[in-house]
């Protein structure tokens, strides 16, 4: 059975189901490749992957971040992960309701940030001010988890034109 995600979108008023996120390592072809059958969800053991939108896995990051242990690949017969190709295409984005732009210290999300994508600079007579270094983030979303203000968003890095004159 094919699910066609247009129809879903139009059938919720025109919403597009961009809050809902595909496991790690795959594509747009993943809705055709996974048989829904769990194995990648009990096998999570961040537990952020659920079962979502027309009972395929889903990945959310409520409480943990994705540690890329491949666990989920590891349990899945299907061809649905690819490790040859990069395992989120979002990166974190500081939303302006971080409470270092309020001048409140708060620094949770670059303490869990493994590969030091979110930095604090000092900044005179404020606070530290976030930066992420795109390059650097994963978007395995451990900062997503731990921002007391919800101001970490995932999104797919703006691709910069080059004019070619």
């Amino acid at each position: 059975m094919s699910v066609s995600l247009a129809r879903r979108s139009f059938l919720r008023g025109g919403r597009a189901l961009s809050a809902e996120r595909k496991p790690p390592w795959t594509d747009e072809s993943f809705i055709e490749a996974c048989v829904r059958c769990g194995d990648c969800i009990d096998a999570c053991p961040e537990n952020v992957l659920f079962k979502g939108d027309g009972g395929f896995p889903q990945i959310r990051f409520q409480d943990e971040g994705c540690t890329f242990c491949q666990e989920c690949v590891r349990v899945c017969d299907e061809p649905v992960f690819d490790l040859a190709r990069e395992a989120f295409p979002w990166r974190a984005r500081i939303r302006d309701n971080c409470l270092a732009l309020a001048n409140i210290h708060c620094q949770s999300c670059q303490d869990v940030c493994e590969p030091s994508a979110i930095r604090f600079s000092p900044s005179l007579g404020h606070v530290p001010m976030p930066t992420v270094a795109l390059d650097d983030c994963t978007g395995c979303g451990a900062c997503v988890a731990v921002c007391p203000q919800d101001a970490i968003e995932l999104s797919a890095p703006e691709v910069k034109e080059t004019n070619h004159d």
